[in-house]
């Protein structure tokens, strides 16, 4: 029987899954990482949160989303990172001088040469320019082409094409098991009587389940006597490609 593998700094994988459910940044220089993903480093690294300080130039150029500035950090240095999201699939992407939008909460890391900026739709960010991007995912991705309606559960994100519109199935509300809502209550919003629709070029990521990952208020100032706006926690932000590829296949 074969036994567990053993990692150390220098057998870990560069900028690459260590399998399914985690990734490896090799970190030379700033990157991007949402509280909580970092699972442990080798290394000499720093974490500053956003907005403290000797970091006001970097988060200027590349971080614009307050709603979600309490719930990320830069990691500075030369090191390991691994990241890793309560066992759910973990890929890395690069976007070529493209757009993506994402849901907030699938997001787990990206490199400092790309911007992050607030999506006009509620639970979204849309990062701008060229370089990768690490996400999570419940199931396998899927890259499919508009035009296309999208379980809005099963909805990771989308690449170089309009936002998506609500499309809702009015025959379907109407039949029976709409009117039988609408008189008791049962039942509820499904892929079948509402969707997302894509128009236009570009790509949209799905992921292979319709459960959205549950998001955890990581962002909060702890409460306590002496600590400065302590308090109940903050939540957490809600939950063409123009090149966007995968970057690496999951190993093992």
């Amino acid at each position: 029987m074969n036994g567990p593998v053993v990692f150390d700094a220098h057998t870990l994988p560069a900028n690459d899954n260590v399998h399914a459910y985690a990734f490896s940044v090799d970190l030379d220089g700033q990157w991007f990482l949402q509280k909580g993903k970092m699972i442990a480093y080798f290394g000499d690294i720093r974490f500053d949160g956003i907005g403290h300080g000797p970091l006001d130039h970097l988060v200027a150029r590349s971080f614009h989303s307050p709603l979600h500035a309490a719930d990320w950090v830069v990691a500075q240095g030369r090191g390991k990172l691994l990241l890793a999201d309560r066992a759910f699939d973990v890929n890395s992407f690069d976007l070529d001088q493209g757009n993506l939008t994402i849901r907030s909460g699938n997001l787990l890391a990206f490199e400092e040469s790309l911007s992050l900026k607030q999506s006009i739709i509620p639970g979204f960010v849309t990062l701008i320019g060229t370089g990768k991007f690490v996400a999570a995912s419940n199931g396998e991705v899927h890259f499919v082409e508009p035009p296309i309606r999208v379980d809005p559960q099963a909805l990771v994100g989308w690449a170089d094409c309009p936002s998506p519109c609500h499309h809702y199935d009015h025959g379907y509300l109407r039949g029976f098991l709409g009117g039988l809502r609408a008189m008791t209550g049962v039942g509820g919003a499904s892929g079948e009587e509402h969707q997302f629709e894509f128009t236009g070029a570009g790509t949209v990521l799905l992921q292979s389940s319709e459960t959205v990952m549950p998001e955890q208020p990581v962002g909060g100032t702890p409460a306590g006597g002496g600590t400065p706006g302590g308090g109940p926690g903050a939540s957490g932000g809600l939950g063409g490609l123009g090149g966007l590829a995968r970057w690496a296949e999951r190993s093992g």
